[in-house]
């Protein structure tokens, strides 16, 4: 399988966009330290920052070390100021409308508590929900009486846009929370985001969008999808330090949410009794975050702005595509994702192994995967009758190097040679 710097993009193109120029694989792989030490294919769960992120988050560390945390901060206004301006950019947003938040998480915890539902609330979710928002939802709904519906897929393994229409034209929206992963945890599933957006507008839904592997991954802009609110996280395709992540609000949404705790970040305590929120996205925020982290976020999210998301999303795609291609051909291994799979991510089961065996057989030859329980997706895994999953997952600093030593080996496993 051949995936050098030149890989042919053109099924790639149909996806993202035309006239995408190569991604410097060498280039990438050489400000990235991690890429020497193993074949990484794990950037689904926490990608291989570069060196530059790694060295602005110690470079502030230092800073405060010398200065003292504040101080430090307040040298760094400006910087800290343009990650908003970044991710605003990345997305098609403005910068109020973005709240910097330790996780993807809890950026839809915050935002779905602000809503402040009553028993008529209806969720509508679908089937690659992850397990903490999935979590959340149903602990809504226990303490409140709202309802919960899990939208069917449809024969691509996508979320069904007929019976998501038969579901919003019953409540007419009014009271009607359209839930939706793009790219789940549990395969390589990319659901129809757009398509869906197009119905929550139709029918008056509100429409929040968990990007969190998709961002950085794959473009997404918040005006195309028609989205109420999107939340991401930096660690995963974005290369970003763990702890980071931003989230979105529809400025026209902002005033018709009020968080259950508000915060000094957030808002001013004008009198004895009263305070203002914020008018931006930031009414979400908390005092308390790791400065050095976010400005390793603004690096991150700068670098993949210099690269080109399309050129990203076009190169993870068609590797991916590759990789999926020889698994499938592959005895004793099983490919789990759906037909709907048009992303960098693969997943797979070894016949006679469970997924977590796999995985920890893999990295004794230096393979990084991840394995996924049907406990993390009860909705997907869960409902298809598989109990776990080994996910691949492929970023810019991959190459044929990484493939094929994934490729040899799944096929010793396969084999019972490892």
């Amino acid at each position: 399988m051949d995936l050098s710097v030149n890989t042919d993009l053109s099924e790639a193109r149909g996806v993202v966009g035309s006239a995408l120029a190569p991604v410097d694989v060498a280039a990438e792989r050489a400000r990235t330290i991690g890429a020497t030490y193993s074949h990484h294919l794990n950037s689904a769960g926490s990608a291989l920052p570069t060196r530059t992120v790694v060295e602005s988050v110690i470079r502030h560390l230092r800073q405060e070390e010398k200065e003292g945390g504040y101080e430090a901060s307040a040298a760094r206004k400006d910087d800290i100021e343009a990650v908003y301006v970044s991710a605003a950019r990345l997305i098609g947003a403005e910068a109020e409308e973005i709240a910097l938040v330790d996780s993807a998480t809890t950026g839809l915890r915050v935002i779905v508590d602000a809503l402040r539902f009553g028993t008529g609330t209806r969720f509508l979710v679908n089937r690659s929900t992850y397990v903490s928002h999935a979590l959340h939802l149903l602990s809504i709904c226990a303490e409140t009486g709202a309802e919960l519906h899990i939208v069917p897929n449809g024969e691509d393994g996508a979320l069904d846009l007929r019976a998501l229409e038969e579901l919003l034209a019953v409540g007419r929206g009014s009271s009607d929370v359209l839930c939706v992963a793009h790219v789940p945890t549990s395969s390589g599933l990319v659901e129809p985001i757009v398509e869906i957006g197009a119905l929550a507008r139709r029918y008056g839904a509100l429409y929040l969008l968990d990007a969190t592997q998709s961002v950085g991954h794959l473009p997404v802009h918040v005006a195309e999808v028609d989205c109420d609110a999107l939340v991401t996280t930096g660690r995963k395709f974005l290369r970003a330090p763990r702890g980071t992540g931003f989230a979105y609000v529809r400025r026209s949404l902002l005033e018709n949410l009020t968080p259950v705790a508000p915060d000094v970040r957030g808002a001013v305590w004008n009198d004895v009794r009263h305070w203002e929120l914020s008018a931006t996205a930031r009414r979400f925020e908390t005092f308390e975050s790791s400065v050095a982290s976010r400005l390793g976020l603004g690096v991150a999210l700068d670098e993949l702005l210099a690269r080109g998301i399309d050129a990203t999303a076009g190169y993870l795609i068609a590797t991916a595509a590759a990789l999926r291609d020889e698994l499938t051909n592959m005895s004793g291994v099983t490919v789990q994702d759906p037909a709907a799979c048009a992303s960098g991510i693969v997943t797979f089961t070894v016949d006679g192994l469970s997924a977590e065996d796999a995985n920890r057989r893999l990295a004794t030859m230096k393979v990084r995967t991840v394995s996924v329980p049907a406990s993390h997706g009860q909705w997907d895994l869960g409902l298809r009758g598989v109990a776990s999953v080994v996910r691949a997952s492929v970023h810019v600093y991959n190459d044929s190097s990484d493939t094929r030593a994934l490729l040899d080996a799944v096929g010793a496993l396969a084999g019972g040679r490892a």
